[in-house]
């Protein structure tokens, strides 16, 4: 039997509790059977041709647990060229809509007969908790609804056919919808089940064929998702898994034969991937950072409880790991002290540790790297004359991890770095202001557009405020809840073109006009 090591629990000074112990995870590496050392390409799994590896180290204890085969490129070139001859010679793209929507319907039952696979691959890959992995936006069940809902569209995908627009030119115009082609799908670590779903089903319902490249922080639920789809009746080529890092997904984005590309990361890669795809004209979908404000005005029905959410955004889950956290809390001066106040409070709340333990609330930074970031950030603010109210320090635990202690500034003004900068961790800065006016001011005053809140009880006031915000998404009175219905995306530096939604079909499809002569 793997040895248990007893669990050891303290406080931190702001009250967050920090429990330590459990079993190894490389344990649970085997126990899972983690570890990803092939590619899926053309319909099989096919050994790695080199001997390099990436060795995954678990983001809440520092251990060892798992490696992930890099694939080359020319692994990522017999993709490609499987995606290809799948799209011109196959007949994926040229299915009936009954044919296509066939093959893809068992995909939805098989990822949640395989629920708690999911979250516990995505646990081990990114240190999310069960509890939250389980959670309806992180959850298989998410992901079966994402592909049952693009699967819907599929025998809905008309055209036009306008009127005849004048005599002069008496022709009958119509219009039919086409797949892009091959897609380069990219995606983060830090919602991996949530967005395979997000990209891989709007493009095989579009007709499109798909080489997929997770991040080495999420390759084995990618490789779950490969096994189910292997078990459907697809052609050979149309889906395709090379795992590996920042080498393979340069060599996908600019290989000459994919067609589009869809990536969900930093602002950075983001910029290097329109530069890369330039040449060849690729259609690029991005998803980037945000900066979120959330505006509380002084009529919320609740502040003190409005102030533990608002925090709790950043504490809990994903602990500020998510591009659409409302990270930038501005508060109306005549209730922002009392706000200040119950969001300390909030920080007793927490449990990190163990992210299999079913009363870890929080998930660590992904790596050290990020953990110095966030804590370079901390440092530089308190440097600026920014003061902490909780929080700020780095959390240390025997064995390693890479925790930061959940952190409230106050003493925030709209220019300095903390309030414009992405932290991308567990920090939430408070900005008091005094009118509608200036607070919208405020939240626009940002080179990101991803998402938003609007706290009040006045209908009006919220509706008015969320039309005026330059930003993709905007939650009254809460965070803005994803659904496969809605539309998700940002203006400005925080993207191009939207996931989910008739939207986010879209962007795999291409428009064709046909002109027929009536006489």
């Amino acid at each position: 039997m793997p040895h248990l090591q007893g669990p050891t629990e303290t406080r931190t000074s702001s009250g967050v509790l920090v429990t330590t112990g459990g079993l190894p995870m490389s344990e649970r590496a085997r126990e899972l059977g983690a570890g990803v050392t092939r590619t899926y390409i053309d319909g099989a799994w096919h050994d790695a041709v080199t001997d390099e590896r990436w060795q995954h180290h678990h983001p809440a204890t520092g251990e060892p647990d798992f490696t992930v085969c890099v694939s080359s490129s020319n692994e990522v070139d017999r993709a490609v060229r499987a995606a290809r001859r799948a799209f011109d010679e196959g007949p994926w793209a040229r299915m009936t809509a009954r044919e296509r929507k066939l093959a893809l319907r068992p995909l939805g039952d098989l990822i949640r007969a395989h629920e708690r696979e999911f979250a516990q691959l995505q646990s081990l890959d990114n240190g999310l908790p069960v509890t939250v992995g389980g959670g309806f936006r992180f959850s298989a069940h998410f992901a079966a609804d994402v592909f049952e809902y693009f699967t819907g569209w599929i025998d809905k995908l008309d055209g036009l056919a306008p009127p005849v627009y004048t005599e002069e030119i008496n022709n009958q115009l119509i219009t039919i919808k086409e797949p892009v082609g091959v897609v380069a799908a990219i995606t983060p670590f830090n919602a991996p089940v949530m967005q395979f779903a997000q990209k891989v089903a709007p493009a095989l319902a579009a007709g499109c064929t798909v080489v997929f490249k997770p991040s080495e922080y999420a390759t084995n639920v990618a490789a779950l998702y490969a096994r189910l789809i292997e078990r459907l009746d697809l052609p050979t080529g149309v889906f395709n898994l090379v795992p590996g890092t920042a080498s393979t997904s340069q060599a996908l984005v600019a290989h000459p034969l994919v067609d589009k590309v869809a990536f969900t990361g930093r602002r950075s890669v983001g910029e290097q991937i329109l530069t890369t795809a330039a040449p060849g004209l690729k259609r690029v979908q991005l998803e980037l950072g945000g900066k979120s404000p959330s505006i509380v005005f002084d009529d919320v029905e609740d502040i003190g409880r409005t102030a533990q959410y608002a925090m709790s955004l950043v504490s809990m889950g994903l602990s500020g790991q998510l591009c659409s956290t409302q990270t930038r809390a501005l508060v109306h001066r005549s209730v922002y002290d009392d706000f200040v106040a119950a969001a300390a409070e909030q920080l007793k709340e927490v449990h990190l540790g163990d992210s299999f333990d079913p009363a870890v609330t929080s998930t660590p930074l992904v790596n050290p790297a990020a953990s110095d970031r966030v804590m370079r950030l901390i440092e530089g603010a308190i440097a600026e004359g920014v003061r902490p109210v909780v929080g700020g320090n780095r959390i240390t635990v025997p064995g390693g991890g890479n925790w930061v202690e959940p952190t409230l500034f106050t003493d925030v003004t709209p220019d300095m770095e903390i309030a414009h900068e992405e932290v991308f961790g567990p920090v939430l800065v408070a900005i008091p202001f005094d009118t509608e006016e200036e607070a919208i001011r405020i939240a626009n005053d940002s080179e990101y557009g991803l998402s938003a809140g609007v706290y009040t009880r006045d209908t009006s006031r919220a509706v008015r405020v969320a039309r005026r915000l330059r930003t993709g998404t905007v939650g009254v009175n809460s965070l803005f809840v994803a659904t496969p219905t809605a539309p998700f995306g940002g203006y400005k530096t925080s993207g191009l073109g939207r996931e989910g939604g008739r939207d986010g079909l879209e962007g795999y499809l291409e428009t064709k006009t046909i002109s027929i002569p009536l006489g």
